[in-house]
């Protein structure tokens, strides 16, 4: 299976998070900061940072807390 980040297929296995499957595609930078715009990426892994929060099926959600479908 795979994902679709910006137009572009990205390799997943059903159960992975989000973040698994963008880390082990090589993809660090999640998103960037709305404030200084420094690049933002996963950071505690288990949703309680908010880091990786980024608009999934149009809702934004912790990227490490979401199963990829």
């Amino acid at each position: 299976m795979h994902l679709v980040v910006d137009g572009s297929p990205v390799p997943a296995s059903p159960g992975q998070s989000v973040a698994a499957a963008l880390l082990a595609a090589g993809i660090l930078w999640l998103r960037c900061s709305p404030r200084t715009g420094a690049p933002r990426g996963a950071f505690c892994l288990m949703g309680t940072c908010q880091e990786c929060v980024l608009r999934i099926d149009g809702l934004a959600r912790p990227a490490c807390q979401v199963a990829a479908q």
